[in-house]
């Protein structure tokens, strides 16, 4: 009997040390979530636009206004004071749309100047290359698209003739920084320009302008989200046709304008002599000597 008074109580005494644990468990798993909880709905105040900012606009106190913000989510650069961010005059350098937090990164420092060397990443260049509107893509080119940039230039040798021409691709899948004095990547509307300003490496701006030199330069337009870039092959007069015609170097004398239009084939045909041309009557061979000669027999009246 008092064997199993002991059992029972041990049972007893497990049966409450588990359920002290478990509640232990409980109740400090609650205060875990609880602490999250409070810390999610933890805000802090932060500076948005008040009103869409484009390009260049100066902030103020008619376009900023705080507003309460999750602390854990506060994005680097961040404004929490409006006075900080208005006491000296600063632009936007991006266009900000409203509700959008103003960052340090989106906005000019304290001589409120919207240059676009502020809007290069550190390690790239800004370089501006000439186009017309045919090289621009018809005008479609704005800032903030990706372009591929070609040349076409004559092809080097004493060989080739001044319609021998060849193009490449220099640069692939580069940003519009600007188009002629426009960086603002909201203005969407076509117009014809005069030159380009793309976001490149030291070593394509080395391209580039060596390219200026050596040729015309033309814009491909693409899908800012296609970065792919792959090693294109140059592209000759003879890629576009299916007909390889080959023409050799002129050794002889200047060819007339008129057959040098022609193929090679074809002027090797123009300049063959044209056969004699046989007689239509009977004829009569006559030997003299070893030499023998055809004559028309001409009929009599």
């Amino acid at each position: 009997m008092q064997g199993r008074n002991i059992i029972v109580v041990a049972v007893a005494v497990s049966f409450g040390l588990g359920a002290v644990v478990l509640g232990n468990a409980y109740f400090s798993g609650y205060e875990k979530q609880q602490e999250k909880s409070a810390e999610a709905q933890r805000l802090v105040r932060l500076v948005v636009a008040s009103q869409d900012l484009p390009f260049g606009a100066q902030l103020g106190p008619q376009n900023v206004r705080m507003v309460n913000w999750p602390a854990q989510s506060v994005p680097t650069g961040a404004f929490t004071d409006i006075e900080q961010l208005t006491k000296t005059k600063r632009v936007a350098l991006r266009p900000v749309v409203a509700g959008e937090p103003l960052l340090a990164s989106k906005i000019s420092g304290s001589d409120g100047r919207a240059t676009l060397s502020t809007t290069v990443p550190v390690g790239k260049l800004a370089y501006a290359i000439p186009i017309n509107d045919v090289s621009g893509v018809g005008g479609f080119v704005r800032p903030g698209d990706v372009v591929d940039v070609l040349l076409t230039r004559p092809i080097p040798g004493d060989g080739a003739g001044a319609n021998d021409k060849m193009t490449d691709v220099v640069v692939e899948a580069v940003p519009v920084l600007g188009i002629d004095q426009v960086a603002d990547s909201s203005q969407t509307k076509a117009a014809i320009a005069k030159s380009a300003t793309l976001q490149v490496d030291a070593r394509q701006a080395q391209k580039l302008a060596l390219s200026i030199q050596l040729g015309q330069l033309s814009l491909a337009l693409r899908n800012v989200a296609d970065a792919q870039q792959t090693a294109m092959p140059t592209v000759l007069p003879r890629h576009l046709s299916t007909t390889n015609i080959y023409m050799p170097r002129r050794t002889g004398g200047a060819t007339p304008p008129a057959a040098s239009a022609m193929p090679a084939l074809f002027r090797q045909m123009a300049q063959r002599p044209a056969p004699a041309p046989r007689r239509a009557g009977p004829t009569m061979t006559v030997v003299r000597g070893s030499n023998p000669s055809d004559y028309e027999v001409q009929h009599g009246y």
